[in-house]
């Protein structure tokens, strides 16, 4: 069987890691780089739910865990790219930004938000996911079982 890789992979991971990262760091970043593009408001910000299924070891029958708020907003740069943005809870600066970003990775400016923005979005997620590991790995409790002999 011919498996053809998804040609929207690195977008989805740039969509999902501004989705997951925290609207303050997504600020302070962008900030940093410095950029203003020229744009127009698509889709204004909106806030709404989505409901969030989970499947039992991955594996079994999905089932409905709860609601989640998102954001969302669309915005087109002045060349024609169109950019979107998801975010998690209410914040519709950060749905704008990620928009934006979105946006601004589909074109020339690509290599200085991945570098300026992404890469540091990215560790900041690792080191999080990183110290909660070892949270968690400081209470694990290992049981064992003492075999008795028969008498």
């Amino acid at each position: 069987m011919n498996m053809m890789s998804d040609p929207n992979a690195d977008r989805k991971g740039w969509l999902s890691l501004l989705a997951k990262s925290p609207a303050a760091d997504v600020a302070r970043y962008w900030v940093a780089l410095d950029m203003a593009p020229d744009h127009t408001v698509l889709r204004s910000p909106e806030i709404g739910g989505v409901m969030v299924r989970g499947r039992a070891g991955a594996v079994g029958a999905a089932f409905n865990l709860g609601e989640m708020t998102v954001t969302r907003a669309s915005i087109k740069l002045s060349d024609g790219t169109v950019g979107h943005g998801y975010v998690q809870g209410r914040s519709t600066v950060h749905a704008l930004q990620a928009a934006l970003i979105d946006a601004l990775m589909l074109t020339e400016a690509a290599d200085k938000v991945a570098a300026g923005l992404l890469a540091p979005l990215r560790a900041a997620m690792t080191t999080r996911r990183n110290e909660r590991a070892a949270k968690a790995a400081a209470t694990k409790v290992d049981f064992f079982t003492v075999a008795r002999g028969e008498d």
